[in-house]
């Protein structure tokens, strides 16, 4: 008790400092990036900054202080990684003498929420000395009404990024790069990157945290509702697997597309904002995404065109991670753009999305509670080859949760509660594959076609997908639909559309053994799921 006093007063030293800024406006703050030589006026009005070598999180450098508070809890290994007190006080003093010795460069305060249901949202104070960094937040997390003076932090960011640690050696540590969180001190520090995704991700980890131990289901998933805000759908899925195009919908408002919790009163959004990739970024596929990079939005490591201002999405030379962040208000069909808060009723339908490049999972198939609760904790999606250097061939990719690297809690509570929340509101849970039929792509397989998989993902939200009779498929358990309006049935099981049928049992057999090896990570806790897996 008496360190958390002695924390919290060299916090609020801080909070007394000259050329303070605490939740300045967005047209102050674009200010300010300009002045400090941060970042320039891009496209529409938007902003645009680079973020210093690290253009990506360092999941490598992300540690957990191994404390009596949160040690029996948190799921310990490569995800969350041990560092002892002493090293986090050492490093904290490191970050509260740099911001001490700086009185003359601003510093920027945003306060405010993560979580737009009142009785689960975290109040988050994030401290910052670059004033983009400042106009992340403001972007990602949910902004306080300024009337509230009041303020009282559940959880404070401390960012130092211009700090590294020398002694990350003697410390036992990756680098001098440090992500550190102090569920006990409810404090996370981070030095060494810029990177901002390390401060919206740091808040989801700590809500993977508190929430599912108060009963509350954190997920990492796009959300949506019909017009009438009824009937709400989940959409699961890695990158690549279509989760923010899909969940993308005209006739379907948005809730949010990255970050959810579902609670006793429904499904409620983390973030305040959306935080999208614009590598290869296309009007025509993609129009929302496109029409939000306006003033307010924030690109970060673009190219573009000094006399024009114009942004070449096509360029990767900075990095293929190029993104943009914006406010749910720059999204015209989104909750937020009609005067709601971004929360919706207890969903009525389960997506999985997985882009399987071996050619073997059904484009949709429907999905019994306990295979859901094995898929999910399997997160499974492929990449394909030549998206990366040395990817000669389809590469399996399993994350638990579809969101692996930001649990903090073992994969098999978050599955448990999943399992409660579908039995208890009878929720529909399907699996749909975006990825390749009939092949893997350097066999010349084609992949699904976006009207297809548009077409399966309508007849679940619709209904449709019921008045189908169903098949079993013979390895993976699937109960696959034998007919879909609008979709040649040909397709429909994946078996079909292999010229030669005892290759596709190869590879069926050949992704079966991944899935269950992939499987056995978790331990003995999962044991009694493996029968709703694949058999090999």
């Amino acid at each position: 008790m008496e360190n958390n006093i002695i924390i919290s007063n060299k916090i609020e030293t801080l909070l007394q400092m000259d050329n303070l800024y605490v939740n300045p406006p967005i047209q102050l703050i674009a200010e300010h990036i300009i002045k400090n030589n941060e970042g320039h006026i891009s496209m529409n009005g938007a902003l645009a900054v680079d973020t210093g070598i690290f253009t990506g999180r360092s999941p490598n450098d992300k540690y957990f202080v191994e404390e009596n508070s949160s040690k029996d809890n948190l799921w310990w290994g490569p995800v969350n990684r041990k560092v002892e007190e002493t090293i986090f006080d050492a490093l904290f003093d490191k970050v509260i003498d740099y911001y001490s010795s700086d009185n003359q460069n601003p510093t920027y305060v945003f306060e405010g929420y993560a979580g737009a249901d009142d009785q689960h949202s975290l109040s988050v104070r994030v401290i910052a000395k670059k004033a983009w960094q400042y106009h992340f937040c403001r972007n990602m997390f949910i902004n306080k009404d300024c009337k509230i003076n009041d303020f009282s932090p559940e959880f404070t960011i401390i960012n130092a990024s211009d700090v590294i640690n020398e002694d990350f050696k003697k410390h036992n540590m990756n680098s001098e790069v440090f992500v550190i969180f102090n569920m006990k001190k409810k404090i996370a520090i981070i030095g060494g990157t810029e990177y901002g995704g390390e401060m919206k991700k740091g808040i989801f980890s700590v809500l993977h945290y508190l929430l599912p131990l108060k009963g509350v289901l954190s997920m990492h998933c796009s959300a949506n509702v019909d017009q009438n805000l009824e009937h709400t759908a989940l959409f699961f899925g890695l990158s690549g697997t279509g989760k923010t195009t899909l969940s993308t919908d005209p006739n379907r408002p948005l809730i949010g597309d990255d970050e959810h919790g579902w609670s006793e009163n429904g499904i409620f959004n983390f973030e305040g904002g959306c935080y999208a990739k614009t590598i290869r970024l296309d009007y025509k596929s993609e129009p929302d995404i496109y029409n939000a990079i306006k003033f307010g939005a924030l690109l970060e490591n673009i190219v573009y065109d000094e006399k024009t201002r114009l942004v070449d999405f096509d360029d990767s030379s900075k990095t293929e991670n190029t993104r943009v962040s914006y406010p749910l208000s720059h999204i015209k069909n989104s909750l937020v753009s009609k005067g709601y808060k971004s929360i919706a009723g207890h969903p009525e339908k389960i997506i999985f999305l997985t882009c399987d490049a071996y050619g073997v999972l059904p484009p949709i198939a429907k999905l019994d509670i306990y295979q859901a609760m094995y898929h999910f904790i399997s997160g499974y999606t492929a990449k394909v080859a030549g998206t990366e250097r040395g990817i000669t061939e389809p590469q399996a990719t399993f994350s638990p949760c579809f969101g692996g690297p930001f649990l903090t809690l073992h994969p098999l509570k978050y599955a448990e509660l999943l399992k409660q929340k579908i039995e208890k509101h009878k929720v529909e849970v399907f699996l749909v594959n975006t990825g390749w039929i009939g092949g893997s792509p350097s066999s010349g397989a084609k992949r699904i076609s976006i009207q297809d998989t548009r077409q399966m993902i309508s007849s679940i939200l619709d209904g449709t997908i019921n008045t189908s009779s169903y098949e079993k498929e013979n390895f993976f358990g699937f109960n696959i639909p034998q007919s879909v309006n609008g979709v040649n049935s040909d397709i429909l099981n994946p078996i079909n559309s292999w010229d030669d049928r005892d290759k596709y049992i190869n590879e069926a057999k050949r992704l079966a053994k991944l899935f269950v090896e992939n499987f056995e990570n978790y331990g003995k806790e999962v044991e009694y799921l493996t029968n709703s897996g694949p058999t090999i």
